[in-house]
């Protein structure tokens, strides 16, 4: 079942999106060399119950923080540690918000100090292949058109996207219908409609697409061991294309 939002709905929901926002806002100024991911978590779920608004991540099917954390070839849902972050590392970070009945999602990965080219532009790509897909989620396009559209970004530049994890609907719930793959072929799937609201997520690899799971249960890497990239948004689908809530 695909959720339609009412005007007041996606109003709502825009603040639990903004912290989602100033989260990930604070957390890029504490990025360096040194810093542990446990301290990211901590500054994070700090900024967010402040806002009076609950870590939605946290305790989420066990997850036992509020922020994941995925460094180099860490896909997703990395979990924070004493670990500290070292000069040309990427990080991935993960951030939901729970806020007055409704949710916001969004991720970014950052670098540590100086990162090489080829990290660059992985992370060059994964955004702009997330912003080539919100160009799609507009009325009377197709669900597999936003799938397509960042498929076809990531592997013009030689890269390849994640097949294990989606995109979702999202709102009252962290996870509503429809779920979002990042690939596919266009003009497939549910036609997008005014009032949808999406949290469009594509994870890209350095390498080859398939990933495993860590002993922990929750860290998902490259199998090949190469870097990976995770950018998200969650946007609302309007009359007039869409707006893009968790940016400032």
């Amino acid at each position: 079942m695909i959720i339609i939002k009412s005007h007041d709905e996606i109003k709502r929901m825009a603040e639990a999106c903004r912290i989602v926002a100033e989260v990930l806002d604070g957390i890029r100024e504490n990025i360096a060399p040194g810093v542990a991911t446990i301290e990211l978590d901590g500054f994070a779920e700090t900024f967010i119950c402040k806002r009076g608004a609950r870590p939605a991540f946290k305790g989420y099917r066990g997850y036992p923080a509020s922020v994941c954390t995925s460094i180099n070839e860490q896909v997703v849902h990395g979990i924070p540690s004493s670990i500290k972050l070292g000069e040309g590392d990427i990080v991935s970070l993960d951030i939901g918000v729970y806020y007055k009945g409704f949710y916001g999602d969004a991720a970014v990965t950052l670098p540590v100090g100086k990162i090489n080219e080829r990290a660059g532009r992985l992370l060059f790509t994964t955004e702009k292949a997330l912003q080539s897909g919100i160009e799609k989620a507009v009325p009377g396009r197709r669900l597999s058109d936003v799938s397509a559209a960042i498929q076809c970004c990531a592997e013009a530049e030689g890269f390849s996207v994640v097949r294990s994890f989606v995109g979702h609907g999202i709102g009252r719930e962290l996870h509503e219908e429809p779920q979002i793959p990042n690939f596919g072929k266009d003009g497939k799937g549910p036609e997008l409609r005014e009032g949808m609201t999406l949290a469009i997520e594509p994870m890209v690899n350095a390498g080859g697409w398939e990933v495993e799971i860590l002993e922990d249960g929750w860290t998902a890497v490259t199998k090949d061991g190469s870097l990976s990239a995770h950018f998200e948004h969650t946007i609302a689908i309007t009359k007039d294309g869409n707006i893009v809530l968790t940016k400032l």
